[in-house]
């Protein structure tokens, strides 16, 4: 199932995409084709190399995933990709917007109350 299947907009993939990444990676270290695989199982669909490697690289840069060298055994050796502690603090803060963001769109205009009640109001200050 991809994204496209689910009718989200290309553009709102493309921006929960890092986010995406590190919820992939909460769990355990992956390589790139693994990372890849569990984006399209969630329904972002498979990123290609050129786009997904350099936000892989973005999020190391920004040290919220690390990368350890793993030699191939009978073939070429890989990367594998893990959540910082500086990861897992901006994995939670982005939930936390992204939930605001749909009680938001859930809630009714004139009143803001939701069907579930308020709408939760999210933070204005920037994430960990």
């Amino acid at each position: 199932m991809s994204a496209a299947d689910e009718g989200w907009p290309a553009a709102w993939s493309r921006t929960a995409l890092p986010t995406a990444i590190l919820a992939v990676l909460q769990d355990s270290a992956r390589h790139g084709y693994s990372v890849a695989t569990q984006l399209e199982d969630r329904g972002f669909g498979r990123p290609r190399g050129g786009s997904l490697y350099p936000l892989l690289g973005r999020l190391e840069d920004e040290g919220l995933i690390e990368s350890t060298w793993e030699p191939g055994g009978a073939g070429p050796g890989r990367r594998a990709y893990h959540l910082t502690a500086k990861g897992k603090r901006r994995l939670a803060w982005e939930r936390t917007q992204w939930a605001a963001l749909t009680a938001a769109l859930g809630a009714h205009p004139a009143t803001g109350e939701h069907q579930d009640g308020p709408a939760t109001a999210g933070t204005t200050q920037e994430g960990p």
